[in-house]
C-alpha cells in the first residue's frame, strides 16, 4: 500500500535543513523537493533557493508541531 505524502513547509534551503534535522530525530523522516535544483539540471530555470519539505500523511500532525 502506497503511503501519501502532504507538503509540510516550504522555505530556504538552511530552514528546511534545520527542521529536518529536528524531525528526524522524532524518527520522521521527510522527504526534501526542490524543483529548481530539477530545472536547473534539465537545462532551464533560474534558481529559487527555495525547498519542500514533505512527510507521510499519518504524521503530518505531528510534524506540524516542530515548525
Amino acid at each position: 500500500m502506497e503511503t501519501p505524502f502532504r507538503l509540510l513547509f516550504t522555505g530556504n534551503i538552511a530552514d528546511v535543513q534545520r527542521i529536518k534535522a529536528l524531525l528526524e530525530e522524532q524518527a520522521i523522516f521527510p522527504i526534501i523537493k526542490d524543483e529548481s535544483e530539477s530545472a536547473r539540471l534539465a537545462g532551464f530555470g533560474a534558481p529559487t533557493m527555495m525547498q519542500q519539505l514533505w512527510v507521510a500523511e499519518n504524521v503530518l500532525e505531528k510534524a506540524k508541531t516542530f515548525l
